[in-house]
């Protein structure tokens, strides 16, 4: 079958300004949008510029925005697009460094800024056990890639660059409910500020995004919980979804 993809095009060094270009290529119903940026870099138009590693879903690198929804291009199929014509445009909320590559340097500082390891205090002789009951509260936010959808999808970042944003959250409540992390305390004061937790206002794009079908917004909600919960309802103001 023919389809066409209008591809965002922008090199910072060259152009003015942004423009769409159009490439008309053949492609099979199941293949992924990610064979297609290729067969058209590989045989229509090498100066097209993308992210792409592992091409299964694992990576995350090859996120952008396909037909208005942030997604995996590895992940999308041509025949799940309903449209003969595919809208290709890098990640929002991104500084564009060409085409479809982003600047992802802030997503990464805010990633570290949470701390995104355990911290277990000294090496024990053996294993440190975890029964499925305690590995259970962590949910699928082990699933969690960093391919940074949520975060370009969410319309509170959208806005302000200063909110943490839902990755760095959902990496924040995976060691904060790992049973063998001894900064859970701490981890939960470093959230419950007002561009930690409380800048959620439950739009749920995140959740709608995600690759990986983690309940994004139902973790930071449950962290919200957690917060009142230990340190008691004073935050109730700021929590403007409650």
């Amino acid at each position: 079958m023919k389809v066409t993809l209008r591809i965002y095009r922008f090199d910072p060094s060259v152009d003015e300004a942004p423009y769409y270009r159009n490439y008309a290529i053949e492609a099979e119903p199941h293949e992924r949008v990610l064979d297609c940026l290729n067969r058209i870099k590989w045989e229509h138009d090498g100066t097209l510029s993308y992210r792409m590693s592992c091409a299964h879903g694992v990576c995350g690198s090859d996120a952008m925005k396909i037909n208005g929804r942030c997604a995996l291009a590895c992940q999308k199929l041509v025949r799940d697009c309903e449209a003969d014509l595919i809208l290709v445009e890098p990640l929002p909320a991104f500084t564009v460094l060409k085409d479809l590559i982003v600047d992802l340097t802030p997503f990464f500082e805010k990633v570290d800024f949470i701390r995104p390891y355990l911290i277990a205090g000294e090496p024990p002789e053996k294993e440190r056990l975890q029964s499925p009951e305690d590995r259970n509260k962590m949910g699928e936010s082990i699933r969690c890639i960093l391919c940074a959808c949520c975060t370009a999808a969410c319309p509170v970042a959208n806005e302000n660059e200063t909110f943490l944003g839902p990755a760095p959250l959902v990496q924040a409540f995976r060691r904060i409910f790992d049973s063998r992390d001894i900064e859970r305390v701490e981890r939960l004061q470093q959230l419950n500020v007002e561009n930690g937790v409380w800048a959620c206002l439950n739009h749920y794009e995140c959740t709608r995004v995600c690759p990986k079908e983690i309940p994004v917004t139902k973790y930071i909600n449950t962290t919200k919980r957690e917060i009142k919960r230990v340190f008691g309802p004073t935050q109730e103001k700021k929590d403007t979804s409650a």
